[in-house]
């Protein structure tokens, strides 16, 4: 490990180790109860039942322990039982679960939406509101934009993913499996084109490419009518895809030209998972509000929306709140969490975990195209946020059948990877930024192998 994770002490071993088949017979006997008693709508990627985890490795519980390159979708990023989070919560449940902040205060969630104040882009004064889950945030963000410009029309982009209630699945671009027989969706939500450099005609002119979206958005609604434009700085399920420079930042300005309030959805690319706190700071563009949740609270359920005062304060007194948003046990895990993301200098290993995902897959494809089977179309991301676009050997056309063969090969030698991309053939590696390098080179080497036997 590099030197800034040296104070990392884990509590089971580091290792991949298959005792059973996957699944096991406990994991298979969960598996006819859960048929009887979960609803078919609820899916699960592995069969396997996870029931410890710590480091870089879940155990299930028949004793098999994975190496977790998904890190519960990027949410466990110090780790799934980090110590200090959980005497955290621990100690915060002992004497406070619960009284909602919207009827008796508590001083966590002041000092959650100070820390957020501080940490996030800009030196602009701030306010901060906390919520559950990241399509809570998103929604809030988007009713904060419309309450404070007076505007109904928001702008979401293509392959981008933030969330499932109404409104956000509105936002979603995919259908398949998060809108499918769903609607009718929130109206006033438009969808411009995204910069996706491996597949758009722009390439890397992001200069281009937004002054395309932009006049779209001026043709088809006006900068009058648009309260917002809600963009994933690194775009998640929709494949990973980075947008090329300039994109953002042209947006941005023109944005602040216009009145229009700029949202960064920093849900999956937050807190230090792409190599700084969050990954719009890599051009520079400071937004008017940033969503953020998954890794913010070590694995407990919250969210938030920090931007600028004059916005968030434009929302008249109990227009945002919720009964469990800002919980004092997500509160007091939040600030234990981004204590060890400062501590252990967790931005400098996510970059560190990107140049050896970088180097190794790098080499396998270099390989693989030397073999004449080119599958690995593009590598890309950004710190512990990459991925792998698989295409047909000699062009770029998605290749979802490998992409599923290989995420199953993967699985049934025990490591988690996780696949996304509007064309479904995109895997995506989230690891835990505490994961050991030899632990990450072995399960990098699995996913190498399963490409190339199965290209």
């Amino acid at each position: 490990m590099t030197a800034s994770a040296t104070e990392i002490v884990y509590r089971l071993p580091q290792e991949r180790r298959l005792v059973t088949d996957l699944p096991g017979p406990r994991s298979i006997e969960l598996g006819a109860r859960r048929s009887a008693a979960v609803a078919a709508g609820v899916s699960s990627i592995l069969p396997s039942y996870a029931a410890d985890g710590d480091g870089g490795v879940l155990v299930d519980v028949d004793g098999n322990s994975l190496i977790d390159l998904g890190s519960g979708i990027a949410v466990t990023s110090v780790g799934s039982a980090n110590p200090a989070v959980a005497a955290a919560v621990g100690g915060q449940a002992a004497h406070l679960i619960h009284t909602c902040f919207m009827v008796a205060p508590y001083d966590s969630y002041v000092a959650v939406a100070e820390k957020l104040n501080a940490l996030t882009p800009g030196e602009h004064d701030k306010r901060t509101a906390l919520f559950n889950s990241g399509a809570e945030a998103v929604e809030n963000a988007v009713k904060i934009a419309r309450r404070a410009t007076g505007r109904d029309a928001v702008v979401a982009f293509d392959h981008a993913y933030h969330g499932r209630t109404n409104l956000t699945m509105a936002l979603t671009a995919k259908n398949m499996p998060y809108k499918a027989h769903f609607g009718p969706f929130t109206p006033e939500v438009y969808r411009m084109p995204m910069s996706y450099p491996f597949r758009d005609q722009f390439g890397s002119d992001g200069k281009a490419a937004a002054e395309h979206a932009i006049s779209a958005m001026t043709t088809q609604i006006g900068p009058d009518s648009l309260a917002a434009i809600i963009i994933e700085p690194i775009q998640g399920e929709g494949g990973f895809i980075v947008p090329a420079p300039g994109f953002l930042t042209t947006l941005a300005q023109w944005c602040r030209e216009n009145g229009v309030v700029f949202i960064a959805d920093e849900v999956q690319a937050g807190f230090a998972r792409t190599g700084t706190w969050f990954a719009c700071e890599e051009e520079g563009v400071v937004p008017d509000l940033i969503t953020m949740a998954k890794g913010i609270a070590g694995g407990m359920p919250l969210s938030a929306v920090t931007g600028r005062a004059e916005l968030l304060d434009a929302v008249h007194a109990s227009g945002l709140g919720g009964t469990y948003g800002g919980n004092p046990v997500a509160c007091a895990a939040a600030l234990a969490a981004i204590e060890q993301m400062e501590t252990l200098d967790l931005a400098g290993r996510a970059r560190h975990i990107g140049e050896t995902i970088t180097s190794v897959l790098s080499e396998t494809a270099d390989e693989l195209a030397a073999q004449g089977k080119p599958v690995i179309g593009e590598i890309r991301g950004r710190g512990a946020m990459m991925a792998i676009e698989l295409v047909r050997p000699g062009g770029r056309e998605a290749d979802p059948a490998l992409t599923k063969a290989v995420a199953a090969a993967c699985h049934a030698q025990g490591v988690i990877v996780l696949t996304c991309g509007t064309y479904g053939n995109v895997i995506r590696l989230l690891p835990p930024l505490v994961i050991g390098d030899d632990l990450l080179r072995e399960g990098l080497g699995v996913l190498s192998d399963a490409i190339t036997s199965l290209a």
